[in-house]
Parts: C-alpha cells; sequence; structure tokens
C-alpha cells in the first residue's frame, strides 16, 4: 500500500504527464498564415463545409489567438499576451460563411427590392433566432454575440462571426451541434456536429520568440 508521501508524488506525476500531452498535441504557428492554412485543412477538424440547394455553407473555428492578435503590438509583453488569452477565452468562435456561386448571398437579392431588405435585416439583427448551439445533451446554449461585416459584393461570400460562452456543458462532452434555420434560401435547416477535441487542443501563436 502506497504510503501519503508516495501517493501524493504519483498523482504530481501523472499531472506533469497530462500537461505535457496537452502541450505537445497543441501546435504553434510564428504567422497567422501558417495557422489559418492548418485550421482551414478539413483533416485537423476546425472546418466542416456542406452544399444544400447550391449555398455553400462553410463553419469554421476560429483560435483564440487570432483575435488576441488583433489587439496586441509588436512589443506586448507576456503578461498582456496572457491577459488577453484569458479574456478571449471565455468563449468560442466560429466563421459561418454562405456563399452562391462564390458570391455573397446578397449577391442574387439584388434586383429585388423588398427580398434584398428583408435578407439585410435578417442578417444584421435576426441570425440570433435562426443559430443554435445544442450540447450533447441537447442543451440550448446561449449567443453571446454576432459581427455581421458588411462586404457590398466585394467578398467570395457572406461570413458571419458567432460568439458562444466556453461553457462546460459544450466542452465536458466529445462534440457539440450548430444548426442554422433557413433564412429564406430554401436549405431548410443545416447542422453541423462539431468535435471537442480540436477545439481543447486549438493552435496558438507564438508572439514572443
Amino acid at each position: 500500500m502506497l504510503s501519503m508521501k508516495e501517493s501524493n508524488i504519483k498523482i504530481f506525476f501523472l499531472l506533469l504527464v497530462g500537461v505535457f500531452l496537452v502541450s505537445c498535441s497543441q501546435k504553434e504557428f510564428d504567422t497567422s498564415e501558417e495557422l489559418m492554412v492548418y485550421i482551414t485543412d478539413p483533416e485537423n477538424g476546425y472546418v466542416q463545409q456542406k452544399e444544400v440547394n447550391g449555398i455553400a455553407f462553410s463553419l469554421l473555428y476560429r483560435p483564440t489567438d487570432l483575435l488576441v492578435q488583433q489587439e496586441i503590438s509588436e512589443d506586448a509583453t507576456k503578461q498582456e499576451i496572457d491577459s488577453l488569452r484569458k479574456k478571449y477565452n471565455d468563449y468560442v468562435y466560429f466563421n459561418l460563411s454562405m456563399s452562391k456561386n462564390n458570391q455573397e448571398i446578397l449577391n442574387g437579392l439584388a434586383g429585388d427590392r423588398a427580398k434584398f431588405g428583408t435578407m439585410v435585416n435578417q442578417l444584421a439583427f435576426g441570425m440570433e433566432e435562426k443559430v443554435h448551439l445544442f450540447s450533447k445533451k441537447k442543451d440550448t446554449i446561449a449567443m453571446a454575440d454576432y459581427i455581421y461585416p458588411r462586404m457590398y459584393g466585394m467578398g467570395g461570400g457572406t461570413t458571419i462571426l458567432l460568439v458562444y460562452p466556453r461553457s462546460t456543458n459544450i466542452m465536458k462532452d466529445d462534440f457539440f451541434h450548430l444548426t442554422i434555420e433557413d433564412i429564406g434560401l430554401t436549405t431548410g435547416e443545416v447542422g453541423f456536429k462539431i468535435p471537442v477535441k480540436p477545439i481543447k487542443e486549438e493552435p496558438r501563436l507564438v508572439f514572443i520568440k
């Protein structure tokens, strides 16, 4: 039978092994361009694509460090970087993109002023009611925020940044679900099954070399 001291040493050793395994599985990149190449490769588990009734859907997980990079200066300290990582790590972020013929979905409605206006209003103010996140046990996770930047026909698709709390209800299981109701594109409901492991092991940027 192990003594109390031996038991504590064993627990400490196991914790060290766990930290070591996580750090080994978490990839690091010198530039955001390299990181983007990695997460946009479907084999790495950060992006999923579907096409329904001519509408191409793409759901891309956006790692914390891509948001951190937007706020730091070139001479940022480790303390500043760690503070921003802690701030953004309270949430998970997804880029939801929709396109038709490699164009924004609004482009196909340009000739119908009423439908165009309805769609703009839907994208700008109504997506919280159309996009839903569920845990494996079907618990609903409320959206924290979303951002729809108007590209005015200059983009290859309509992209929305979705923000959800990094809830234990979704992170403790092996996957969760995100669904998009039909927003007037006759696609019906479109769903994605999102694996949790890649998010827990999300890649990072090397800010200080």
